[in-house]
């Protein structure tokens, strides 16, 4: 039988915010390798590389802060939890915008 000794989650605004950028991160992904796929042939040169580079960084990055804030942010202060919910509130209007960027104004 194995044990995890230390390992504690519980369901506060830390763990609920990881929650959600864990299924951020996999809806990003998926919508961006979409478009990529759609929409590869119009980028070049450095527009592509960059688009690559987000495709890539940005849901492992929201993977890893999800992970973190669900298993450890019950030890976040409510300072450090009100700022990680004003970064979310952030991070999701970016997600937004470039959503409709990509959906409408591509579309035209």
């Amino acid at each position: 039988m194995i044990t995890f000794a230390q390992v504690n989650f519980g369901l506060n605004l830390a763990g609920l915010i990881g929650i959600i950028y864990f299924l951020l991160a996999v809806i990003y992904f998926i919508l961006t390798v979409v478009w990529l796929v759609q929409r590869g042939t119009r980028l070049t040169g450095w527009a592509l590389a960059l688009y690559i580079i987000q495709v890539i960084f940005t849901p492992i990055i929201m993977l890893i802060c999800g992970v973190i804030l669900f298993f450890q942010g019950w030890r976040l202060d409510p300072i450090l939890q009100f700022e990680q919910f004003l970064s979310l509130l952030l991070i999701i209007y970016f997600a937004i915008k470039d959503i409709v960027i990509n959906a409408v104004y591509r579309d035209r």
